[in-house]
């Protein structure tokens, strides 16, 4: 069966990381922190690339894994922990192609000249089982498909940095470091929570580890890739939008680049380009998730933890996980407040970065004692995390930091789908009959 190159698999990260992200979150973290918002994405890229750095090596560990954080706690610690993070990380997907899809459903819309909710939605399904069937055709098609969206949003952005940067007027002062805090602290660091999860997606990547060529080494430098040029894309266009229009002109725009552009007047073409762009952008990071979130459930089902007709495959795509994906995500869409749903997952995410963290911890104690492990190949062409212990602590430790800023309401939401997950999995442990499992800590 032919497999995917590096390209291919870089473009699903950077897929899933650009999406709505860059065209709405932008403007939100610079309505908080100002020109500050250099400074969070900066800081949040630099933690994003840490975690990547983990998630590589433990793709090069486990290679035969398609359900990334999942399949790195399932190996490491155990179905308990693995199903809760499997629960967790899989509603995190269908949420955010669920919000993501509503976004492409507005951007169309608007383009169109077609308001209200129900050509929003009406477009948002349409999209959702586009992808599905690009998605059932193959990952090797779905993947194509992608980097193609991928090369043209990258297109899209590109132009608009340079269109900025001709009409640039920077004031030097505001992007000293002194000016950078003109918000404060607290502003830099709600813009950095914020910007955090403008990174999130790329362990997408990691579910495609089987059918990627070079297996989880090739895995790990296209996470890191993703994760290195979204990083940029980002800092640009920060950097273009603040050299263009004032910090306190943004407020609460949905739209930023948009705004900007018709803040200078910008040629009509430019404003059409930046709509499709927009479209590209939330169509390519609903496939990237849809991939990786149809992986995820056929991984689940592979190791015995739900229902064996979520293992169907077609060709080399998990054809049940797919639709079952592809209905959730519509279901989701009329749940009520999508966007609250989306935060909760924002949760989940969190928890995940943190559990591969600890896995990466747990793997190398494994390699260090000699260990057998039926599912971890030790050997020369393992990628490392460099910098270890220091660097996976450092991400553990951000990552606490960053759950102090959640909002209320994805905290207690995040506590409750915890909750929730552990009452299923030992509900479904009794139904089974399976044992009790009793370890003993001490002497």
């Amino acid at each position: 069966m032919a497999k995917i190159g590096l390209l291919s698999a870089t473009a699903v990260g950077i897929g899933a990381i650009i999406g709505a992200g860059i065209f709405v979150l932008s403007g939100v973290v610079i309505n908080l922190s100002g020109t500050g918002a250099l400074l969070a994405f900066t800081l949040t890229g630099i933690v994003a690339a840490m975690i990547a750095l983990q998630m590589g090596e433990l793709s090069s560990v486990m290679p035969n894994a398609r359900g990334a954080t999942y399949s790195f706690a399932y190996e490491a610690f155990g179905s308990e922990l693995a199903f809760i993070t499997g629960a967790l990380l899989y509603l995190a997907y269908a949420a955010s192609i669920s919000a993501i899809s509503l976004g492409f459903g507005t951007y169309l819309g608007s383009l169109l000249g077609m308001q209200g909710s129900i050509y929003q939605y009406a477009f948002s399904l349409l999209l959702i089982a586009a992808l599905s069937l690009i998605n059932y055709l193959g990952v090797r098609r779905a993947t194509r498909t992608d980097a193609v969206l991928v090369g043209f949003k990258i297109f899209v952005l590109a132009a608009f940095i340079g269109f900025a940067m001709m009409l640039a007027k920077p004031v030097v002062s505001d992007f000293s470091i002194s000016g950078m805090f003109n918000n404060g602290w607290s502003g830099i660091f709600a813009a950095s929570v914020i910007a955090m999860f403008a990174y999130a997606g790329f362990q997408s990547i990691a579910s495609l580890t089987p059918d990627v060529e070079g297996g989880g080494r090739t895995v790990a430098k296209a996470i890191l890739l993703a994760v290195v040029i979204s990083g940029l894309l980002y800092v640009g266009v920060i950097v273009a939008l603040l050299s263009i229009v004032p910090a306190s002109a943004f407020g609460k725009v949905a739209d930023p680049l948009s705004f900007a552009l018709t803040r200078v007047d910008a040629p009509q073409y430019l404003l059409v380009l930046v709509g499709i762009g927009a479209l590209v952008a939330t169509a390519s990071a609903s496939l990237s998730m849809m991939i990786g979130g149809s992986r995820l459930l056929y991984q689940i089902s592979e190791d015995h933890l739900l229902p064996k007709f979520l293992r169907k495959m077609h060709n080399d795509t998990p054809s049940s996980s797919t639709f079952i994906t592809a209905l959730i995500a519509m279901a989701l869409i009329f749940a009520g407040n999508i966007y609250i749903i989306a935060a909760i997952s924002n949760f989940g995410i969190l928890l995940t970065y943190m559990i591969s963290g600890l896995a990466v911890i747990k793997v190398r104690r494994i390699r260090r004692y000699g260990f057998k492990h039926p599912a971890m190949i030790f050997g020369k062409n393992m990628f490392q995390t460099p910098l270890y212990p220091y660097l996976t602590v450092a991400s553990i430790i951000c990552i606490i930091v960053f759950f102090l800023g959640f909002p209320a309401v994805a905290l207690s939401g995040g506590v409750i789908s915890i909750l929730l997950a552990i009452i299923i999995y030992y509900s479904l442990r009794e139904i089974k009959g399976k044992p009790v499992i009793k370890v003993r800590l001490f002497k």
